[in-house]
């Protein structure tokens, strides 16, 4: 039997000032924060309208959605737009290319992001620096719809550099637009390529943060640059590396789609190997006006991308707590 708790008037009196304490402390933090505040506003305001807002519109994944009805008035019909994607055998294709394709940028990206960023750091001359960095920085400005048009006119059977290269010395032209087995390593070539250079900022950065002294002391001590790279600034990126592959983790089941679509486009011929969910949701979308089911795969890619940052996070929390997101 619980037995209501029974305060004096000292003690009531003691809780309400506490009470006010912690109040005006809390208005008092947010009042010297009010620049900092004001800063993060607009990323708030953007998540709000972008990611929580639209959150109602997953109701579309299991309804049979027509424009007449709405969101919340066209026939409820369960997980039958899911059974459609599972029957229909391209969901485990789709989701297999896609999670590849993204390890395989997550993971060779960051060890090329970080071998550029150290070697950048090498650079003892600042205006060849500049130029360097400048020039890593151009194709991440670049669009996919140029990309798509430069592979072309490197790959094209009839016209392209590669092929007329091959012709000059009497070779077979290859024909890449109707082999599949070429296109991992060109899509991976053509994403490292333009990410690369822009990526490398966050490791350059955290270089610049490493306390000079420690490498400095290094020097004194004898230690040459494959030493300082190894036992110093390589250790010190580590916490930066797995907060970034934690985020990008996150979205390993957000495919490219401008890269893919303007380097592949309706080619069928190698679907088997460049198809990916946003591709085949864009023709699903374009030639049959399948809103549930184009859902339904966006619901399973957020599910799955929220199921996959959790346990990784919570292995990482595991192994080492000071690299864990939360």
């Amino acid at each position: 039997m619980n037995v209501p708790l029974k305060f004096s008037g000292k003690e009531k009196k003691r809780v309400k000032t506490e009470s006010k304490v912690r109040k005006k402390s809390f208005l008092r933090k947010v009042k010297d924060s009010r620049v900092l505040l004001l800063m993060c506003l607009p990323a708030v305001i953007f998540f709000l309208i972008f990611s929580y807002f639209p959150l109602p519109g997953i109701w579309i994944a299991f309804t049979n959605y027509n424009f007449r009805d709405g969101i919340f008035g066209s026939p409820f019909v369960g997980f039958k737009n899911f059974e459609f994607l599972i029957k229909s055998g391209q969901l485990w294709d789709l989701t297999r290319n896609t999670v590849l394709y993204n390890f395989a940028f997550i993971v060779l990206g960051n060890i090329l992001q970080i071998s550029l960023a150290v070697m950048m750091n090498e650079i003892r001359l600042r205006w060849f620096k500049k130029v360097s960095q400048t020039i890593m920085f151009l194709p991440y400005f670049i669009s996919a719809v140029l990309i798509g048009a430069i592979a072309f006119n490197i790959l094209n059977y009839d016209t392209g550099a590669i092929n007329t290269f091959l012709r000059g010395l009497g070779s077979e032209p290859v024909s890449f637009y109707s082999n599949a087995n070429y296109w991992p390593f060109i899509i991976v070539l053509a994403q490292l390529w333009q990410s690369s250079g822009y990526g490398s900022v966050v490791y350059f950065a955290s270089i610049m943060g490493i306390d000079s002294s420690m490498i400095e002391a290094a020097e004194v001590d004898g230690a040459n640059s494959w030493q300082r790279i190894r036992h110093i600034i390589l250790p010190s990126l580590k916490p930066t590396f797995v907060i970034l592959f934690l985020f990008s983790l996150g979205g390993i089941m957000k495919g490219n789609f401008g890269l893919f679509w303007n380097l592949v486009g309706n080619n069928a011929q190698i679907f088997s190997t460049t198809d990916i969910i946003e591709t085949s949701v864009y023709r699903m979308m374009m030639s049959q006006n399948n809103f549930a089911t184009s859902s339904a795969v966006g619901l399973y890619q957020s599910v799955f991308g929220f199921i996959l940052v959790m346990a990784s996070n919570w292995l990482v929390k595991k192994i080492n707590p000071d690299y864990a997101l939360f």
